[in-house]
């Protein structure tokens, strides 16, 4: 019988806890509903999680040359910026673009990964999920923006392949705080949601 974490005291054992900050690039950052509070309490987060010596590991958008993306990701994309032509369609957060870089707020130290992806899950196509056993990390903490999106994509992959997975509520954002209240809602249903004053004292606890 596998030995179950039943407490989020126990779940976040520094010795065992990651923490994930998703897409925290100007681009999706200047279109946060709550942008202030957001970088606030994220940087809040960072100054916190790096005092209990915590992994982090940042990911960034990087976009895949037209030719090599997904047919139905090019057509979700298209219909997100109202286009009708793939010729009109512009890269997302093109590297080297002020869009793209993390805002200095927000920004990693020397000693944190910054991962390139593809898609809305940080378990497809990196080389994630094999760093986080190198670790032997259990649980997974997720920020960034934008919830509906990359972090409700990455909690559910996350609570698939077996991690403890804790949502910071106050520390995900989006450009649309009713799909960013939703997504927070369903996720509540599979894995733990809450601020992070409640997973600060958690850990504080242990």
């Amino acid at each position: 019988m596998p030995t179950v974490l039943a407490t989020l005291e126990a779940q976040l054992r520094p010795m065992h806890t990651a923490l994930l900050v998703w897409d925290c690039q100007n681009g999706l950052v200047d279109r946060a509903f709550n942008k202030d509070a957001f970088v606030a309490r994220t940087a809040a987060l960072l100054d916190w999680a790096r005092t209990k010596h915590l992994p982090i590991v940042y990911s960034k958008i990087v976009p895949l040359p037209a030719v090599w993306e997904a047919a139905p990701r090019t057509l979700r994309m298209m219909r997100r910026f109202n286009v009708s032509r793939i010729e009109d369609l512009r890269p997302l957060l093109p590297p080297g673009s002020a869009a793209a870089e993390i805002p200095e707020a927000l920004a990693p130290r020397e000693d944190e990964l910054v991962l390139g992806k593809h898609t809305t899950s940080m378990f497809i196509g990196t080389h994630f999920e094999y760093l986080l056993r190198n670790r032997g990390i259990l649980t997974l903490l997720l920020a960034g923006i934008s919830t509906e999106n990359g972090i409700e994509a990455t909690a559910r992959d996350a609570d698939n392949r077996g991690y403890y997975t804790v949502v910071l509520e106050d520390c995900v954002s989006s450009p649309d705080a009713e799909a960013h209240a939703l997504a927070l809602a369903l996720m509540r249903r599979y894995c733990t949601v809450a601020p992070l004053a409640d997973v600060q004292s958690a850990m504080s606890r242990d």
